[in-house]
């Protein structure tokens, strides 16, 4: 059965990052950047947190990819910055299909240190800050939360594979 994994966390704490190594640790899967799929848009392009966003279309659109790669036996790896609500809508959309929630958090230092290391153009700077208070504070089950300042990557993608605590959904 495919499963589908869902990585999501403040900006600049490793998403990309672990998704990727996590992908490439799978016999068959697909990697579906949420920042690719959201940047689509050109003409019109509001940032995700404006009001006048796309993040309707966006939604529909990453479903449907995800899907399309379930139903040909994919284990698709999704990574965004996913509020509850998004969550619960992935999870209505994405039937019958083992699902696994990973929100990484780190602590302050770590995500400033993180953020600096990326290109100029995507670093977030005190909005990383702002988007990880954000997650401690939303209404997640504390079991999906994996807290990455003590951990490489081949440590964090071993912990997503082989916990269960991640299951958000299984048939």
């Amino acid at each position: 059965m495919s499963c589908l994994y869902i990585i999501t966390g403040p900006a600049g704490v490793g998403k990309s990052t672990i998704s990727k190594a996590l992908a490439e640790k799978m016999e068959k899967s697909a990697l579906i950047e949420g920042d690719d799929i959201y940047h689509l848009v050109c003409g019109g392009y509001v940032k995700p947190w404006l009001e006048g966003n796309h993040l309707e279309v966006f939604w529909e659109n990453c479903v449907d990819l995800i899907m399309n790669f379930l139903n040909r036996g994919y284990d698709v790896v999704f990574n965004y910055i996913c509020t509850p609500l998004d969550i619960e809508y992935i999870k209505n959309k994405v039937k019958d299909t083992k699902i696994k929630l990973c929100i990484m958090i780190t602590n302050e230092e770590t995500l400033i240190k993180r953020d600096k290391m990326r290109p100029l153009d995507y670093q977030m700077g005190e909005r990383s800050i702002i988007l990880l208070n954000e997650f401690i504070m939303q209404d997640y089950n504390e079991k999906y939360y994996l807290d990455t300042t003590l951990l490489n990557v081949e440590e964090t993608v071993d912990k997503i594979i082989k916990n269960d605590s991640f299951l958000l959904w299984s048939s």
